[in-house]
């Protein structure tokens, strides 16, 4: 199965339309490209019009709705990587992500809802999508969203 089969069976899997747009919120654009290094904007966890996982994690948001929104943040990510190299073929390597959980003040698990990101790059990209990562709990995210992802990739 290729890198863009894979990325669509992921997405398919959870419900996310490739075919929309990622929306920006403000004066910045969502991928920046220096050479071949390629930085993504933060991405939060919204399919078309709907943000799908919203609140506090380890109030109001279990550890699994979490990991969804992880996942759903960067398959967003590899949606712009793909829209902007022709194919996640093009992708050399994911050379970071950093994952931002709001959340309780006594949830500690932010590196679990970080590794259903990972573990999804990896699924999609194979060797390609491993990386560094860093995973901050964090009291608000924009639009009261559980999860946001940035990411810098390295393509041809």
């Amino acid at each position: 199965m290729s890198k863009d089969q894979a990325f669509k069976a992921a997405a398919n899997a959870i419900g996310f339309n490739l075919d929309s747009d990622i929306k920006v919120g403000g004066h910045y654009v969502p991928l920046k490209r220096d050479g071949s290094t390629i930085y993504i904007s933060g991405q939060i966890p919204r399919v078309q019009d709907t943000l799908v996982v919203t609140g506090r994690v380890g109030t109001t948001v279990d550890l699994d709705q979490a990991r969804l929104a992880a996942q759903i943040c960067v398959l967003r990510a590899l949606a712009l990587l793909q829209r902007e190299c022709g194919s996640l073929a093009y992708v050399q390597t994911v050379l970071q992500i950093t994952v931002y959980v709001q959340c309780a003040e006594n949830f500690t698990q932010q590196s679990e809802v970080a590794d259903a990101a990972s573990d999804l790059l990896v699924q999609i990209l194979g060797a390609v999508g491993t990386h560094a990562r860093t995973s901050v709990g964090v009291y608000q995210l924009p639009k009261n969203a559980s999860v946001e992802l940035n990411m810098v990739a390295q393509s041809c």
